[in-house]
């Protein structure tokens, strides 16, 4: 099978973490460790989440007395893609001897004229206290909202249309090579009114860049790997219970949080609409079970898992 894996910001800093670089480093063994197993019987492709890292480089950005205007956060995104993609590489190589990894940094294309740059909404950096929070913005300028208990900074993030690499990327998974790719959603950019490429100021839901990708890919399954075992119906409530085998219909039909499991949910269920094909959400450690079926919230057309195809 030829599987895209879109890994949540937590598979590198949870939620509290200092975000340094020996600690993001064992995390990504750690993901590797279990990614590993899919990558040996499997085409594996696999993006990942730079939330808490985006916001820690526009932090020193905007600090550095030696600049003269902070980095745009299209450039902090492609520092990033190439930070997070060299542990995922070396990480990968090591585990899988003998198998050809790449990572790649890429560019994904989005309208200028998109809704989401009048209304940000995608969390970067770390949390804090409301009041502390509430300082940041007024002396950076920057947007803060809620996030849970605590505060965050908050972004324009416009819909994926394409990964402009798409090409590339397909050619190296046909060649046996595991792909690390579209990090944080890939680079934002859009094409001027002469056609080129010019980067934007946003970050990308790096869930639905994945669904995207695995769509072009002619992926046959999409696993959004995170840290709850499966997609809770009535979450935080006394009717709160697991969503074990679901459709597209069936999930849109339910309300999840916008800037936590709602891009998620989304994500996947476009995905199915889309092809047909299977994509799951659940936990990184149980990455090899969500693909035979036996756990995470698995969304197929018809709620059944596996296909007769695939066994």
């Amino acid at each position: 099978m030829r599987v895209v894996v879109a890994l949540g910001g937590n598979a590198l800093v949870e939620r509290g973490d200092t975000p340094d670089a020996d600690l993001q480093r064992a995390n990504v063994d750690r993901a590797v460790r279990a990614l590993a197993p899919l990558a040996e019987r499997h085409e594996l492709i696999v993006t990942h989440g730079n939330g808490p890292q985006v916001g820690v480089l526009a932090l020193e950005s905007v600090n550095d007395p030696n600049l003269t205007r902070p980095y745009p956060l299209d450039t902090i995104g492609a520092e990033t893609q190439g930070m997070i993609g060299y542990w995922m590489l070396q990480a990968l190589q090591n585990a899988l001897p003998g198998r050809q990894v790449m990572a790649m940094i890429n560019q994904t294309l989005v309208s200028a004229v998109d809704p989401a740059f009048e209304n940000p909404t995608k969390f970067v950096g770390q949390v804090y206290e409301r009041e502390e929070a509430e300082k940041l913005a007024a002396e950076y300028g920057w947007t803060v909202r809620q996030d849970g208990e605590l505060w965050r900074r908050v972004v324009p993030s416009p819909r994926p249309q394409r990964v402009i690499e798409t090409r590339l990327i397909r050619e190296l998974v046909r060649l046996g090579t595991v792909v690390v790719c579209a990090g944080g959603g890939g680079i934002p950019v859009f094409r001027n009114d002469v056609g080129r490429l010019e980067g934007v100021e946003a970050v990308i839901d790096k869930d639905l860049t994945a669904s995207v990708l695995a769509e072009s890919m002619d992926a046959d399954a999409l696993l959004i790997l995170t840290d709850v075992p499966r997609v809770m119906r009535h979450y935080g409530t006394p009717r709160q219970e697991e969503i074990t085998h679901t459709t597209p219909h069936e999930l849109r039909a339910e309300e999840f949080p916008a800037g936590s499991m709602g891009p998620k949910v989304e994500a996947a269920a476009s995905f199915v609409e889309r092809t047909g094909d299977m994509a799951a959400i659940g936990r990184l450690d149980q990455c090899v079970e969500i693909l035979d079926g036996t756990a995470g919230t698995i969304v197929t057309p018809n709620a059944t898992w596996p296909l007769a195809s695939t066994l």
